[in-house]
């Protein structure tokens, strides 16, 4: 009796498999709920309801498909010729295209920043088969693209490339919009006049997609890295590069009247 009795007790402890089966589970169900609640949770303001749906929640509203989401191209493409005629008033050939180097500087920021966001979110996420995120591919597919591509949901720490293009891109425009104040309407023309009511136009839309952005996407931590980079990368040039002789310079600043 007292054998079977102390036998019956033996079978009740745990094994070790039994053990590393349980940790094995309780870290999948708190990896999924983890995953689960980043996936459903990418702003504060849009899932408490403090903000209602409306037309520009859509990912797929008009301003964001033709102009946030080709946003570099646009910028460049209004910024290239306005450098180009309004820092030709009373400046050489060669300080234009020094002055149009900027772009240049400013291109490779934006190339290398959007890139290694997307290295980290490939990097930290996983690839999931739907919403439920009960099951993970990342021996399978190890990438964002990759995962999409097949139909799944790539999770991972998405640094908000809208945030970084969209305050960077504003700041570099204004900058290079400064010229405008040296130049007399005399002397001013109409293709000149209309670069810079589109840069100022498209100024407006970048800064009404960036509060789209920070209402209704991404995470409050994802948009604050990414406008902390887009200010950086603006900080690190105009601020403390092209004032240096070995630069592209800075914009033709104001004339100061005594």
């Amino acid at each position: 009796m007292g054998g079977t009795s102390l036998d019956n007790q033996a079978t009740n402890y745990p094994t070790s498999s039994n053990l590393t089966s349980s940790c094995a589970d309780v870290y999948q169900s708190v990896s999924n709920t983890t995953h689960t609640e980043r996936h459903g949770s990418r702003s504060v303001l849009k899932t408490t309801g403090l903000v209602p749906e409306s037309y520009f929640s859509n990912s797929r509203n008009i301003l964001n498909l033709y102009f946030v989401k080709v946003s570099w191209a646009w910028t460049i493409a209004l910024l290239l010729p306005f450098i180009r005629y309004s820092n030709i008033y009373n400046r050489t050939h060669t300080f234009v295209l020094r002055r149009l180097t900027s772009l240049l500087v400013a291109t490779f920021i934006w190339y290398t920043c959007t890139e290694t966001f997307s290295y980290i979110e490939d990097i930290t996420g996983s690839c999931y088969e739907s919403d439920t995120m009960q099951v993970i591919h990342s021996d399978i597919i190890a990438t964002k693209a990759a995962c999409k591509e097949a139909g799944f949901i790539w999770d991972g720490f998405d640094i908000s490339g809208h945030s970084f293009i969209l305050a960077y891109s504003s700041l570099v425009i204004v900058e290079e919009m400064v010229p405008m104040l040296n130049i007399p309407q005399s002397d001013r023309n109409i293709p000149l006049d209309c670069l810079y009511i589109a840069l100022n136009a498209i100024v407006a839309i970048w800064i009404w997609m960036f509060g789209c952005t920070s209402v209704y996407f991404h995470d409050i931590i994802d948009k604050t890295i990414g406008t902390l980079c887009g200010i950086l990368g603006w900080y690190v040039t105009y601020g403390v590069w092209y004032p240096m002789s070995f630069s592209p310079c800075l914009p033709p600043q104001q004339k100061q009247h005594a």
